[in-house]
């Protein structure tokens, strides 16, 4: 089997149609759910039916009681050997470049304070691994495999580290004790941290506790996009408080870095076969996660880069997800 490099101008001679590529309905079908109930959010505000006070309450809703509950969930079900796997190193070393990326950025020409920069740098590298990644990952490999490790890695350690910053930011004063102490204070951390050790344990929770839980972690997803698309109302792309250098940058970042990222490591660092290669490549060009949005909304800091870069990194998804693939699949 030839190098992946090598195939490149090979593959680009085959002219292959758009039907042809498998992921192509994967990308469309998983666009479009969530482009829908987005625009459900949206329509529900222009109709009066939800303003900032809603926004608020379900942003609020999202973090402390179906966010944490969806991810205590997904870590209890998760086999945590794919923590220890090729994937997992290689997710770490692409969203730390990417989002060191940003701080350079911030700290050289944006000059954003630390909560703010902290939320540009996770829009830049946090990806929509679970709504978008999953079906990709089916359509494209015909597993989910790459899923996990980069899911599991944003929950144990890339939002640990933004939302403990984002905590200190809003407590307006660092010690070591608060330091130490504060991603035990987050619902999200340690509702995640709970569901490591009771899979570390292999602890099955009965099926009347699972399902009140599958409930209201069912909800936090459709939550967060409403609360996502009612916050579009009354707001113009590109014009929310000067931050256009900031949203282009972690749209650029996330979009385009962070893919070519993920193929550089994944293809000099850890010289992963082709099918590993395509599934890390793909990973790192998913849209901006609207967690970041959550996280955003719930600390008041950041907002408006949140919002743009996950809208613009979506519309941006779906040509860049089928680039990758008419590259690197064959």
């Amino acid at each position: 089997m030839k190098p992946v490099l090598l195939r490149i101008p090979e593959f680009l001679r085959r002219r292959r149609s758009w039907k042809d590529v498998p992921l192509v309905g994967g990308v469309l079908v998983g666009l479009a759910v969530i482009g829908a109930v987005i625009a459900v959010g949206y329509i529900a505000a222009r109709c009066g039916l939800g303003g900032e006070p809603t926004v608020s309450a379900l942003t609020r809703t999202a973090f402390f009681i179906t966010n944490p509950v969806l991810l205590f969930t997904v870590v209890l079900e998760s086999d945590l050997t794919v923590v220890f796997s090729a994937y997992v190193p290689l997710a770490i070393l692409t969203a730390s470049a990417t989002a060191l990326l940003y701080v350079l950025a911030s700290r050289l020409w944006f000059r954003r304070p630390l909560a703010e920069t902290a939320v540009g740098a996770m829009a830049s590298s946090y990806v929509n691994a679970n709504n978008i990644g999953i079906p990709i990952m089916l359509y494209a490999l015909g597993d989910a495999t790459p899923v996990a490790p980069v899911l599991l890695v944003q929950l144990l350690l890339l939002a640990p580290v933004v939302l403990t910053l984002l905590d200190l930011s809003a407590a307006g004063r660092v010690s070591p004790r608060l330091l130490l102490s504060q991603p035990f204070r987050n619902p999200m951390i340690i509702a995640s941290l709970l569901g490591v050790v009771l899979a570390a344990f292999r602890v099955e929770l009965p099926p009347p506790v699972m399902a009140p839980l599958s409930l209201l972690g069912g909800a936090a997803v459709p939550v967060v996009l409403l609360a996502f698309g009612m916050s579009l109302h009354g707001t113009r792309m590109l014009r929310s408080g000067g931050h256009t250098a900031e949203i282009l940058t972690a749209t650029a970042l996330k979009s385009a870095v962070m893919p070519a990222v993920a193929f550089a490591v994944g293809r000099f660092i850890f010289n992963l076969d082709q099918h590993m290669l395509l599934g890390v490549v793909l990973m790192a060009a998913l849209p901006t996660a609207q967690n970041v949005f959550l996280f955003a909304g719930k600390y008041g800091r950041g907002v408006a880069v949140a919002r743009e870069t996950v809208l613009l990194s979506t519309a941006a998804a779906a040509p860049s997800l089928i680039l990758i693939v008419w590259l690197l699949a064959g």
